[in-house]
């Protein structure tokens, strides 16, 4: 009787034993495979806060990409030392702390890329948003709770700048509604339209004045002025970006494109959060949105948001999902290793008599671990196949779980990063994953490759010793 069929026998023999080094490979197959396909999953996230307006689509700067590029500046400033590189700045402090921030033109859309997207063939009109910036309000008053404690808050009022005003998404969603005057045109400057709560309070009709200066430096900064052209009702309460008085509805100033980076001392220095493209036939939506995906720009800075808030991510995969993927493979093999060769020592321990009995009649020691490896690599076969049916579901599971924990650590690192831009609110709508051929076969290598491993560790605990011994122990 050649191994193979004694193999056969005794897995069919002992279907306890069987069984579980059926089930192990299992789980280590399917384990080891969703790592394999977590390095190239695709992530598919919605705006938690805001959707795209309409037949539009919307540019916003890309969270892993902004993490990839701060990383970069990291390794390219000594440790220790303080610089600056492509817009951020790192600077340490005497008691042992330190600070790390970006300027503007590390976080800003980048306008002349907006503007590349527009000459897309299809492209109606795009505008241009700032981030909201907290400024200091001269020679009026902002509305806040004097039951609060406004010691955190930087006691100022939003202002936002627009190319288009009525391209603003809370305009374009209705959200708000002119009652007196009109929206800021293209290319005005030093105008704004201000909420009929704050021009009641104050007493502030349309031509009057309102002036603005950096919030941070209200003593010595220069005073910029800008001229009410309109007011607007609230149809719906306009959603802080963050929390405090200084970002209230009521506290909310539209101006045109550039005011904000004057008020808020940072002059020809802009701060673009969004850029929105309205479309010109709704019917061409998918054609026009494949020529923008082929524009001549940085793609890995950038996200596209279509209409329904669905992101297509330009940038690698989510940040450091390759990282956790290769840490994931890293442990299921080390796990594996471990729990195989001791599943194979307790084999072996409990087939000494077999063992035994074999070399008495003359087998030689090389058969018999070619008959345990016959075993292993039988059970191990089916184990695999088995494993095809369970991969795609555990795979498409630890990707999405990756994918969250990623987002979590993303934001996490985000507060460390002093910076006046707000990162949109992204959830994960789907994770796709892909199971290739060579993903396959990989997997299918590193099983058969395990199994012959610790078979061979395991093996070396009675194959080193003599038949005179082991017959001892039998007895």
């Amino acid at each position: 009787m050649n191994v193979v069929q004694r193999g056969l026998r005794s897995i069919i023999r002992k279907p306890v034993k069987s069984i579980l080094l059926l089930l192990v490979v299992v789980v280590i197959s399917s384990f080891f495979m969703a790592g394999l396909a977590g390095q190239s999953a695709s992530i598919k996230t919605q705006d938690a806060t805001r959707q795209a307006v309409g037949a539009t689509f919307r540019l916003e700067g890309n969270e892993a990409n902004r993490h990839k590029r701060l990383d970069e500046a990291a390794k390219k400033i000594s440790e220790g030392e303080d610089g600056t590189y492509n817009g951020v700045i790192f600077k340490h402090f005497a008691d042992g702390s330190s600070m790390v921030k970006t300027d503007n033109s590390f976080e800003t859309i980048k306008p002349e890329d907006a503007e590349k997207i527009a000459q897309v063939d299809g492209i109606e009109e795009y505008n241009l948003i700032t981030v909201s910036t907290v400024v200091n309000p001269v020679n009026f008053k902002r509305i806040e709770d004097s039951d609060v404690d406004q010691s955190n808050d930087l006691g100022g009022v939003n202002i936002r700048g627009n190319r288009i005003m009525e391209m603003d998404m809370d305009v374009s969603a209705g959200k708000i509604e002119i009652v007196d005057g009109r929206m800021i045109q293209e290319n005005e400057t030093n105008v704004c339209v201000i909420s009929e709560e704050l021009a009641q309070f104050n007493q502030i009709t349309l031509g009057a004045e309102l002036q603005f200066n950096n919030v941070k430096d209200k003593e010595n900064s220069r005073i910029y002025s800008a001229k009410v052209v309109g007011i607007y009702k609230t149809t719906q309460k306009i959603k802080p970006v963050m929390s405090g008085d200084s970002y209230r509805s009521e506290n909310t100033i539209f101006t045109d494109l550039h005011f904000p980076e004057k008020a808020s001392g940072e002059e020809g220095n802009p701060l673009f959060q969004y850029a929105i493209f309205r479309v010109d036939d709704v019917r061409a939506y998918d054609r026009i949105k494949a020529e923008i995906e082929k524009a001549d720009i940085d793609w890995e800075r950038y996200d596209l948001i279509d209409s329904d808030g669905n992101i297509k991510s330009m940038a690698e995969n989510f940040n450091d999902m390759e990282k956790m993927s290769k840490m994931l493979l890293v442990l299921v093999s080390a796990a594996s290793f471990l729990i195989l060769v001791l599943i194979f020592l307790f084999w072996m321990k409990n087939r000494t008599q077999e063992i035994g009995i074999l070399m008495a009649l003359g087998e030689s020691k090389k058969r018999i671990w070619l008959q345990f490896l016959t075993e292993a690599l039988l059970i191990g076969s089916i184990g695999f196949v088995l494993s095809l049916g369970v991969s795609p579901l555990l795979s498409n599971a630890t990707a999405s779980y990756l994918a969250r924990q990623t987002q979590e650590q993303a934001a996490a690192d985000a507060g460390s990063v002093s910076t006046d831009y707000v990162a949109p609110e992204l959830t994960i709508q789907d994770t796709e994953i892909s199971i290739t051929g060579n993903m396959v076969a990989i997997d299918a290598g590193v099983i058969a490759g395990l199994l012959a491993f610790s078979v061979t560790i395991a093996g070396i605990t009675i194959m080193r010793k003599k038949p005179k011994e082991i017959l001892s122990e039998m007895s």
